[in-house]
């Protein structure tokens, strides 16, 4: 009798427990007891955007749920290296410089996206975004993108760049049509990555190199040169990673640059090579090459130091 009495009662401590973490879960609280302290930046933007409670459903941006939206932001300010292109789509200049914001204001971006998504046009830096309706409505059917399938917001914010900023690799796609993501309408050469830098954010911004001409830096100069620029500030690499992602399907890989990286280490091995860490499809990578090697995939470096003001 004792024993199911005693059975008894631990069903129902634990019947407590389950209960007491689901009201957490569902509350999005966490128990006093963790360590995890968020930056002051980040923690600004968390209280945005709880602020806001509820959003209604967007007339200007009819296939985004406002609650993934919300969602999505929230995940943008606590985790910033996990904001991802999507597979297969020509975004990858778009997802790097989106570092800055979500590392430097991750609040001011926050409510950048909901005056967005309220209004239909926001403004950043230097640009009035008013996108045209074909974007308004694509944002948040994109699929089979892997994670930018379930990120409307990620899917919004690539959109309208893409809108406002043009290069002359777009001149013969210049209007947003479906799949569009995957075409040169949503690609971006150097000259038009640099000045949407210099628009959006209050950085400073330097840049070596060109889309057929390498920066003229000797393979032995490389390393000590990026390690320098990283000491000023974000550091952002336009490669051919057609060599860098080496594939034993792909016969030809040619000696043009496909792709923009935040470099965000690199430092010597004992064998003489370099390993250089970077931030590409929503992670952290590590490759190990030879200085001849990086010089040759390097088609452009770009820095960024912060304007003082006064």
């Amino acid at each position: 009798m004792l024993r199911k009495k005693s059975a008894k009662y631990f069903f129902c401590l634990l019947t407590v427990l389950f209960w007491f973490s689901g009201v957490y879960a569902q509350s999005g609280k966490k128990p006093n007891n963790t360590s995890v302290q968020l930056p002051a930046s980040q923690v600004a933007a968390l209280q945005f955007l709880d602020s806001l409670g509820r959003l209604d459903t967007s007339g200007h941006w009819p296939n985004v749920d406002p609650g993934l939206f919300l969602e999505n932001l929230r995940v943008f300010a606590t985790t910033p290296l996990r904001f991802y292109e999507g597979k297969v789509t020509n975004f990858c200049a778009y997802s790097a410089l989106t570092y800055i914001p979500l590392n430097y204001d991750p609040e001011g971006f926050s409510r950048f996206m909901v005056k967005l998504y309220r209004d239909g046009k926001a403004t950043m830096g230097k640009v009035d975004f008013r996108p045209g309706k074909a974007v308004r409505t694509e944002a948040g059917l994109i699929r089979y993108k892997g994670a930018l399938d379930i990120s409307p917001a990620g899917q919004m914010w690539f959109l309208v760049l893409a809108d406002h900023f043009k290069g002359y690799l777009n001149i013969f796609n210049h209007r947003f049509h479906k799949g569009d993501e995957n075409t040169l309408w949503a690609s971006t050469n150097f000259a038009k990555f640099n000045r949407m830098l210099r628009r959006l954010f209050p950085f400073k911004v330097h840049a070596r190199g060109a889309d057929i001409i390498r920066p003229s830096i000797s393979k032995n100069k490389i390393y000590r040169y990026l390690r320098e620029k990283l000491e000023e500030g974000p550091v952002f690499l336009y490669l051919n990673n057609r060599l860098l992602y080496k594939k034993a399907h792909v016969v030809a890989r040619f000696g043009i640059p496909t792709h923009y990286v935040l470099l965000m280490d690199i430092y010597e091995a004992d064998n003489g090579k370099l390993n250089i860490v970077y931030w590409d499809y929503g992670r952290k990578s590590l490759q190990q090459v030879t200085p001849a090697f990086l010089k040759k995939i390097i088609f452009g470096i770009t820095w960024c130091t912060i304007k003082k003001t006064k």
